[in-house]
């Protein structure tokens, strides 16, 4: 059994000074349940800006939604979107990462058949231009709103003229349980992660925040020991991975939890911002 990560009780990190970059998770960790920005985070990334660390959100949202969650600050900031498929920065795409051909076709195939049996599912196909659905209707669209700015309701997934980045299945009951063991077939040719309670997501298997944080770190040049990062669910273990100042919040996984090197207070208490301005003495 592995031993529990330690709660941060600030600042007591080792060398905290050497931090250069700040790696977060949006849903879950940065925003509080009702997707919104915590207080204090405006003030606190102007600070980080004056000292000169980086500060990058990494989620599996739309570039376009994250962008907007920014707002005036948009062009600031290297994003990593649709966990690992998409990195960019204003209106420069840094790196896309593609699925491999013919996984959309059998991972629509795989929703429809759940749709059919009664099982309250959609599907979205996120493309370099857009996300794209079949239909747009009730808690599905209330949920796809969320997480996609800009969306395109077409009459076939498996026909859409954009290059696929990513499948994103939504169940309204437990997507880890019900939902994910009938996307196992596909697991090899994509990663298949639970990357929310109710979102399972397929990707390549070269899309990672992980990967793309450390895209991002050589693009700085420096490396883990220069890194904090935070995170709730099993889609961040690879950027947590990434980083010598591993946070879990209160709220995250039990893996997620397992896998850090310290456990924060929860998006609901404002933890990324708490933590970080408390570790490096900011006052907010």
């Amino acid at each position: 059994m592995s031993t529990p990560a330690p709660v941060i009780v600030p600042p007591t990190l080792p060398d905290i000074d050497r931090i250069r970059l700040i790696a977060t998770d949006m849903d879950g960790s940065l925003l509080d349940d009702a997707g919104r920005m915590p207080d204090g985070i405006w003030g606190l990334l102007t600070e980080l800006d004056r000292r000169g660390i980086a500060f990058c959100p990494a989620s599996g949202r739309q570039f376009a939604n994250i962008r907007a969650q920014l707002g005036e600050r948009a062009d600031d900031y290297v994003c990593i979107a649709e966990n690992g498929a998409y990195v960019g920065r204003g209106d420069q795409v840094l790196s896309t990462t593609a699925l491999p051909e013919g996984i959309v076709p059998r991972a629509v195939a795989h929703t429809r058949e759940l749709a059919a049996a009664g099982l309250p599912v959609g599907v979205v196909v996120s493309g370099t231009r857009s996300a794209y659905v079949e239909h747009f209707e009730g808690e599905f669209a209330t949920q796809v709103r969320k997480h996609y700015t800009v969306v395109t309701q077409v009459p076939d997934l498996t026909a859409i003229d954009d290059v696929p980045l990513k499948v994103a299945v939504h169940d309204a009951g437990s997507v880890e349980h019900r939902t994910a063991p009938v996307f196992a077939d596909l697991d090899g040719p994509v990663r298949v992660l639970v990357s929310g309670h109710h979102w399972l997501d397929l990707m390549s298997p070269e899309a990672d925040k992980g990967v793309a944080l450390r895209r991002v770190q050589r693009d700085l040049g420096i490396g883990p020991e220069h890194t904090m990062a935070f995170g709730d669910y099993r889609n961040d273990l690879g950027m947590l991975a990434a980083a010598r100042w591993s946070c879990a919040m209160d709220n995250a996984h039990p893996d997620v939890r397992a896998a850090a090197a310290y456990v924060v207070p929860s998006n609901q208490r404002g933890g990324v911002v708490s933590t970080i301005a408390a570790v490096l003495g900011i006052t907010l």
